[in-house]
């Protein structure tokens, strides 16, 4: 498990099971919904922009793209859906941001906090967990370039950070500079497979092999919640 978004470990998977897509599907559509509520024109809303470009990294049908959107601007009726974010330590002291969008905070609350305590995490209090990690751009893309290359043309886009996972780049910048890079990125032979604002640890934690096990147990147990979005941690 990667030190950013369990997304990451999700998005990288061909082949996806009927029931998997579905799940990814419905939480995207989530998403789309509760981030087209600050505008549906994707050229204004940059955080709209960055969903988008998630579904459609999966394949997701442009209908129900366009049906989540409208949802968010209330040209379609919908759930009121509000966004909730859980801090927790996992097993091994390893810290967790929980992020999720619900139509019911009381019971998502509650069924995260039950799948933390069967898999050695404990929820803490706001703000305990949080200051751990800087909120950052983050866009992931690959490239012809050499390696050498692909560093030098990132940061000359306006990548503040730049870390690779095998063969897949990943530029970092503040959030509001996310679109921004992407259009640059864009321009400096990047082929861009996602983008989006997502945590990041600043201080990287190394853990050995049972830990690593017993928090991938615990990641999939709360990727499988329903309203659980997007999963991170501090692990290098």
């Amino acid at each position: 498990m990667s030190g950013h978004s369990h997304w990451a470990g999700i998005k990288h998977k061909k082949g996806l099971e009927d029931a998997k897509r579905s799940k990814i599907f419905s939480k995207l559509a989530r998403e789309l919904t509760v981030t087209a509520k600050e505008g549906g024109d994707p050229d204004a809303n940059s955080k709209l922009r960055a969903v988008m470009d998630k579904a459609k990294s999966v394949n997701m049908p442009s209908d129900n793209v366009s049906r989540a959107i409208k949802r968010g601007t209330g040209e379609e009726k919908g759930q009121v859906l509000e966004e909730i974010l859980v801090e927790a330590y996992g097993p091994g002291g390893v810290a967790v941001l929980i992020e999720g969008i619900t139509d019911n905070k009381n019971r998502s609350m509650g069924e995260i906090r039950q799948i933390l305590g069967k898999h050695g995490g404990k929820p803490v209090d706001g703000g305990a967990v949080q200051w751990l990690f800087e909120r950052k751009g983050i866009i992931t893309a690959t490239t012809s370039l050499s390696k050498e290359e692909a560093e030098l043309a990132a940061i000359d886009a306006g990548a503040e950070d730049v870390e690779w996972d095998e063969e897949t780049i990943e530029l970092q910048t503040n959030p509001a500079a996310l679109e921004q890079l992407r259009k640059s990125a864009q321009e400096k032979e990047f082929t861009i497979e996602s983008s989006f604002l997502g945590w990041v640890p600043k201080e990287p934690l190394e853990i050995d092999e049972k830990t690593n096990q017993q928090t991938e147990t615990l990641f999939e147990a709360l990727d499988e919640q329903d309203d659980v979005q997007n999963i991170y941690s501090n692990i290098k």
